[in-house]
């Protein structure tokens, strides 16, 4: 089989084609478990060290944040929300919705996704992996709402009792988001993922009817726009999806992160049902498994996922999350030389 390059390797696999081997890249990998595998390498430098095939940007790298209080580490977000980041500097806690009363909304001026110096980032990816690496980048259309503009509280009480209220913040979110895409498949990127988490681990954050109304319209927009852009569209929520899949599958999405393991999503049982619709992404535990196991129990692991989802294409390997602070490098370098060693097309496992 010809050697593909790593944009070549990940959209044969969206497509649910088998390229030369199994694609993989993270949509976070920590500068600590870098600087343990290689030390002081950019994250792009040592996305083009260990060969992965992607290079993914996440919209909060890329936001406008105006600084509250430095020594508490509070900032006021792009949408008014004020948010809290860790010392570690890693997602944001919100700590206070930009709309507090439907009165809130009244004067309310939505941030400008045409702002300049917004993409300056992909726009530096694109000069420089454009044609070699799939340069990504995360949306979090859900995420704004329910984060920025609307406590996570108030926002699933209105979707009972003030859903006119739910639909106004959607209708912010939808014009942005429309915009924003526009701009990102302007500027050059190969594929783009909703990041907004939907479910924990117990299930949906809401009811399947509550998230057909207020969640899935917007999504299955944007799909319908990147596709009419040529460019695929991908999801990525944690948490037990199960109650949930047929809306999510429904909406047209290219691939779906991460497969949760420890939420009960088998990633043998979601091949099964829906690996002929969708690329499977993910499903390498990175909690105990990364964190704490061995690197004989990684390769393993990457090993099953292969036999239960990589069969005919269809398969990104990548970690249940994102490869955060607290996976052991080492853990990281096997997995990675594990997708190598047995991800090569056609899979021989035994």
């Amino acid at each position: 089989m010809t050697t593909l390059n790593g944009v070549e390797r990940t959209l044969k696999a969206l497509h649910l084609e088998e390229p030369d081997t199994v694609p993989t890249f993270e949509l976070v990998i920590d500068q600590k478990v870098r600087d343990g595998i290689k030390p002081g390498l950019s994250y792009e430098d040592f996305c083009e060290f260990a060969g992965l095939d992607a290079v993914c940007y996440h919209e909060l790298k890329t936001d406008h944040f105006e600084v509250i209080d430095e020594g508490k580490r509070l900032y006021r977000d792009q949408w008014g929300g004020i948010q809290q980041f860790s010392a570690a500097g890693d997602m944001p806690v919100p700590r206070e919705p930009a709309i507090k009363t439907a009165a809130d909304l009244a004067g309310y001026v939505s941030p400008d996704p045409d702002l300049p110096g917004r993409f300056k980032t992909i726009e530096e990816a694109v000069k420089r992996f454009k044609g070699k690496k799939a340069i990504i980048a995360g949306v979090r259309p859900f995420a704004s709402v329910k984060d920025s503009l609307r406590s996570e509280p108030l926002l699933f009480r209105d979707m009972i009792q003030n859903p006119g209220l739910v639909d106004d913040l959607n209708r912010i979110v939808d014009d942005y988001y429309m915009r924003y895409i526009r701009n990102l498949i302007d500027v050059g990127v190969d594929a783009v993922i909703e990041t907004a988490d939907w479910a924990i681990t117990q299930g949906p954050m809401i009811s399947p009817e509550l998230t057909g109304k207020f969640i899935i319209p917007i999504l299955g927009r944007l799909v319908d726009y990147c596709h009419g852009r040529g460019v695929p569209c991908l999801k990525h929520t944690d948490g037990n999806l199960w109650p949930i899949m047929d809306l999510i599958v429904g909406t047209g999405i290219d691939g779906l992160h991460p497969i949760d393991p420890l939420a009960g999503m088998d990633i043998g049982e979601v091949k099964e049902k829906y690996g002929d619709k969708l690329c499977l992404m993910g499903n390498i535990d990175c909690g105990d498994l990364l964190s704490t196991g061995t690197t004989d129990e990684v390769r393993r692991a990457v090993k099953e996922c292969f036999r239960k989802a990589a069969q005919g294409g269809g398969y990104i390997c990548m970690s249940s999350n994102s490869i955060h602070s607290a996976v052991i490098p080492e853990n990281y370098a096997a997995m990675l030389e594990a997708i190598r060693e047995y991800g090569r097309y056609p899979l021989s496992l035994d």
